[in-house]
């Protein structure tokens, strides 16, 4: 199918189809008259392209994945696979983004907001 009618097909542009097929996520051929002709398959692929990046996958992650993914007789597992390691590097991030918050708080009103904040003091007086 031509871009037009894969662009229609998938809710995309042929901006963000040609960006694809740039990177290496899609490929069509060439015709003779120099138009893109892309196979049936694109379409649920580029489905998946999209579902996988509001699921918080980047693009090079997805395409990283992609031959893996095609090699693998259960796909089913190892997309549970991937999408356990995505909540673990999630949960890191938000553990991360916690503590920028908490230093933040901290900082408020402070008069001098950007001034080091002390180590938090450990252990007893008179160690």
């Amino acid at each position: 199918m031509r871009i037009g009618e894969l662009a229609v097909r998938t809710g995309m542009s042929r901006d963000a189809i040609r960006f694809y097929e740039k990177i290496g996520l899609v490929a069509g051929r060439r015709l003779g008259n120099g138009y893109r002709d892309f196979p049936p398959e694109t379409v649920p692929w580029l489905h998946y392209v999209r579902t996988a990046q509001r699921l918080g996958f980047s693009l090079g992650e997805i395409a990283d994945n992609l031959a893996e993914l095609r090699d693998v007789p259960d796909s089913a597992a190892a997309l549970s696979a991937l999408f356990a390691d995505k909540i673990q590097v999630i949960d890191a991030r938000m553990a991360e983004l916690a503590a920028v918050r908490a230093d933040l708080a901290a900082r408020v009103d402070t008069g001098c907001p950007l001034r080091p904040t002390p180590p938090a003091a450990t252990g007893t007086a008179g160690d």
